[in-house]
C-alpha cells in the first residue's frame, strides 16, 4: 500500500506531488494520457502562482524559459496598469505555455521522488476505513492510504465518490488552437485591432515562426464538446468575424471551451480529495483556472502529508475544504461576471467603459487585480491583526529572504523578538530569530503555505496557537 496516490498529471496533480514529497509521503501519480498533449490553455502564472515557486525554490526555473508580464485588472477585457501599491513583493506574472508549466513541474516530482506512471487510466475508486481500491482499465488495482482526483472537469474520482456538481451548462462557445497564418503579421495584427473593437472573444496572438495562438467564437454549443473542432470549422468562424481565415494552415492542436460553470459540493469524502477542475470549472477568463488549481495543490498538500504522517490536529485535512471552497466560488462567480462583461449589448458596452473607469481609480484597480492574481485571499482564522489568514509577502531579512527559508516546505516562526520559542514542535516548525526583518508586526507564526497562522510577541498565545495547526506537542 502507497501512502497517496494522485489521479492526473497535470499542473495541479504534479504540483501536489512534489509537495507531498518534500515530507516524505510515498506517491504514485496516475496519468491517463500516455504522452503529454501539447495543448496549451493555461498561459501562465499570476503573481501568487510566481509567489509559490519562488517559496519552493522553483521560480528561477520559470523565468529561465518565461517573459514576465505586468498588467493589472485583467477583468471582463478591461486591462490597466499594475497598481502601485499591491501586497507582493512579485508584482508581475510569467508567460509559460501549460506545456513547459508541466515539463518543469513533472521534473521537479522526479527529482523529489514521485512515481509518475503514463497511460494509467482509473475506471473505480473504492474506500474503506483503511485506505482507497483503485481499479485501473488494463484490469490491475493499487491501494493507497489515500486518493486526491486531480483529472480535470469529467473527473472520473468525482463521478466514483457521487459528488454532486451542481453549476450552469455551457451557453457559449470558442474555439481555440495554435496553427500557422499565411498572411503578414501586421495585417493580422491591424484586423485582430479592428475586431476586438466588438468582440473581445476574438484574438490571434504571435508565438513566433509564424505560428499563432487563435481564440473565436464557435457557432454554437457542440453536442459532443470532448470531439475537437475541425480546421474547416476554424476558418469558416474566422471568416465569419473577420472577413479572412488569414490562410490559416498547419494546426498543432485545436479544442473548444464552454463558459460552463460548475463546483463540487465537496473537496473530501473520507480518504478521497478533489483539486483542481475535478472540482471547479469555470470559463478562462482572467487566465485563473491553472492557478487555481496549482493553489488548492499547495493548500492541501502539507495537510494531507501531516495526515499521513499523523501528527494532523483534529480538523485540519478538513480546513482544505473549508478554506478553498469559498476561494473556488469566488472565482466562479468573477468568471460569470466577466463572461457578461464580454458581450457585444449596447448595455453590456456602456457596463465595461463605466467599470474601466472605475478601474482608474488606484483602490479598485488593486482590488481587482488582487482577486483576478488571488494575492488578495484571506482566510478566515478569526478576529485578530490585519496580516492574520492572509500569505506572507516576500520580506528581506538580515540575512537573505523570507521565501528562501521555505523551500522545504514547514512552518516558520519569523520572530524578531527572540524571546519566543517552538520547543515541542521544532520538528515541524522552523524558528528564523532576525531582528532585521522587515516585518510590520513583532513575530508572526506562518503554515507551511505561507499563511500567517498568528502574529504577535507573547508565548502564552503562540503555544496556544501552535497545536491547531502542528498537532500536538513532541
Amino acid at each position: 500500500m502507497t501512502d497517496v496516490i494522485v489521479v492526473g498529471g497535470g499542473p495541479t496533480g504534479l504540483m501536489l506531488a512534489c509537495e507531498l514529497r518534500l515530507h516524505g509521503v510515498d506517491v504514485v501519480v496516475l496519468e491517463r494520457l500516455a504522452e503529454p498533449t501539447g495543448e496549451s490553455r493555461g498561459q501562465g502564472l499570476h503573481a501568487r502562482s510566481v509567489e509559490i515557486m519562488d517559496q519552493r525554490g522553483l521560480l528561477d526555473r520559470f523565468l529561465a524559459v518565461s517573459e514576465k508580464f505586468q498588467v493589472g485588472g485583467l477583468f471582463g477585457g478591461i486591462t490597466k496598469p499594475w497598481p502601485a501599491q499591491s501586497d507582493t513583493a512579485h508584482p508581475y506574472g510569467v508567460a509559460t505555455p501549460q506545456p513547459v508549466t508541466e515539463r518543469l513541474l513533472t521534473e521537479r516530482a522526479l527529482e523529489v521522488g514521485a512515481d509518475l506512471r503514463r497511460g494509467q487510466e482509473v475506471v473505480g475508486v473504492r474506500q474503506d476505513d483503511d485506505g482507497v481500491t483503485v481499479d485501473l482499465a488494463d484490469g490491475t488495482r493499487l491501494r493507497a492510504r489515500y486518493l486526491v482526483g486531480c483529472d480535470g472537469a469529467r473527473s472520473t474520482v468525482r463521478k466514483q465518490l457521487g459528488v454532486a456538481f451542481p453549476g450552469e451548462p455551457a451557453t457559449v462557445e470558442t474555439l481555440l488552437g495554435d496553427m500557422r497564418l499565411a498572411e503578414d503579421a501586421q495585417t493580422v495584427a491591424a484586423v485582430v485591432d479592428e475586431v476586438r473593437t466588438t468582440h473581445l472573444r476574438f484574438g490571434a496572438v504571435p508565438l513566433g515562426e509564424g505560428l499563432y495562438r487563435l481564440v473565436v467564437p464557435a457557432e454554437g454549443v457542440a453536442e459532443d464538446r470532448t470531439a475537437p473542432p475541425t480546421l474547416d470549422e476554424f476558418r469558416h468562424q474566422l471568416r465569419t468575424y473577420a472577413g479572412t481565415d488569414f490562410g490559416a494552415h498547419e494546426p498543432r492542436w485545436l479544442s473548444r471551451f464552454g463558459d460552463a460553470t460548475r463546483q463540487a459540493e465537496r473537496y473530501r469524502v473520507g480518504r478521497v480529495l478533489l483539486a483542481g477542475d475535478a472540482a471547479h470549472i469555470h470559463p478562462p477568463t482572467g487566465g485563473q483556472g491553472l492557478n487555481l488549481g496549482v493553489q488548492d495543490a499547495f493548500n492541501l498538500g502539507w495537510k494531507l502529508a501531516a495526515a499521513v504522517d499523523g501528527w494532523a490536529p483534529a480538523g485540519l485535512l478538513d480546513s482544505y475544504h473549508t478554506e478553498r471552497h469559498p476561494v473556488g466560488a469566488r472565482v466562479l462567480e468573477n468568471t460569470r461576471a466577466q463572461m457578461t462583461l464580454l458581450g457585444t449589448e449596447p448595455g453590456v458596452v456602456a457596463l465595461r467603459e463605466l467599470l474601466s473607469t472605475l478601474m482608474d481609480f488606484e483602490e479598485v484597480n488593486r482590488h481587482v487585480t488582487e482577486m483576478i492574481t488571488a494575492v488578495g485571499i484571506r482566510y478566515d482564522f478569526g478576529e485578530g491583526h490585519d496580516l492574520l489568514g492572509r500569505r506572507m509577502r516576500d520580506v528581506a531579512l538580515g540575512r537573505g529572504r523570507l521565501y528562501d527559508r521555505m523551500h522545504g516546505g514547514r512552518g516558520i516562526l519569523l520572530d524578531r523578538t527572540g524571546r519566543l520559542s517552538v520547543a515541542g514542535w521544532a520538528d515541524r516548525v522552523d524558528h528564523v530569530v532576525d531582528t532585521e526583518a522587515q516585518l510590520d508586526a513583532p513575530a508572526v507564526l506562518l503554515r507551511p503555505d505561507g499563511h500567517v497562522a498568528w502574529v504577535g510577541d507573547d508565548q502564552d498565545g503562540l503555544t496556544a496557537c501552535l497545536p491547531t495547526w502542528f498537532g500536538s506537542a513532541a
